[in-house]
């Protein structure tokens, strides 16, 4: 039997070692791989994001909301009572990157869309305690000042497409979400109309309370809301998506 202080004090035999040791690992891990058809669970929903919920999602990331708050329900029974479904892969599959996270300072936001009105997270994002005294969370104020930027919005989604989200600019990728998404979706993944249905959103939705102004409050507001709602777990059986584990 090898003792530890002899591996640690022989450098060869210590690497020979730990490449057996990570070679090992990394069999585990890979080769089951090749035995799993598909990863990512076949539902009928998820789509990219439009491009005011897009604006929205960069500025979620501009002021650090994600250091505070995940967005994945764990498969666990204390989370799906508190949050409901957990969290599928497919949901998060046009994410770059991934909100994920491991820290919650703050509650989980996977599923908040809807859960509260415009009005609450435009207050609730203004002065925290205002509507949930032992919150800890900083005061953003200034989003409800700050004009929305978005003449770079079509260049924004250009840029994703290249990682693979079917954001569409020929009459075929148009054709293919329409197939896809329906006419409906594929009509705000057009990257050549981009700004005129981020605005007709924005107008639509309301989302900071003042009609009056696009500002950075719309674009976050329009992202919350639609995290989680993509998907009617109600359509699938509870253990549908056991098989893509």
């Amino acid at each position: 039997m090898i003792k530890h202080e002899s591996i640690e004090t022989n450098i060869g035999l210590l690497i020979i070692l730990s490449l057996l040791a990570m070679g090992i690992g990394g069999l585990v891990e890979i080769v089951p791989l090749f035995y799993i058809n598909d990863t990512v669970e076949k539902v009928d929903g998820v789509r990219p994001y439009t491009p005011l919920e897009l604006r929205g999602r960069d500025i979620y990331q501009r002021e650090g909301c994600y250091l505070c708050h995940s967005q994945m329900v764990r498969p666990f029974r204390d989370e799906d009572l508190r949050y409901g479904h957990y969290s599928l892969a497919a949901e998060s599959q046009y994410d770059h990157p991934f909100q994920w996270g491991s820290k919650r300072t703050g509650p989980d936001l996977a599923r908040v869309g809807g859960k509260y009105s415009n009005e609450w997270h435009v207050q609730h994002l203004i002065a925290p305690r205002s509507v949930v005294p032992e919150s800890i969370m900083p005061n953003y104020p200034w989003l409800a000042k700050n004009e929305l930027r978005y003449a770079d919005i079509a260049a924004r989604m250009r840029a994703l497409k290249r990682t693979g989200v079917p954001y569409s600019e020929t009459p075929e990728e148009y054709e293919a979400n329409v197939k896809k998404f329906g006419k409906e979706v594929a009509d705000m993944l057009e990257i050549n109309h981009a700004e005129r249905n981020l605005i007709r959103q924005a107008e639509a939705g309301n989302y900071d309370g003042d009609p009056s102004r696009l500002t950075e409050m719309d674009a976050l507001v329009a992202y919350l809301q639609m995290l989680g709602t993509l998907v009617d777990f109600s359509k699938y059986d509870e253990g549908y998506f056991a098989q893509f584990r």
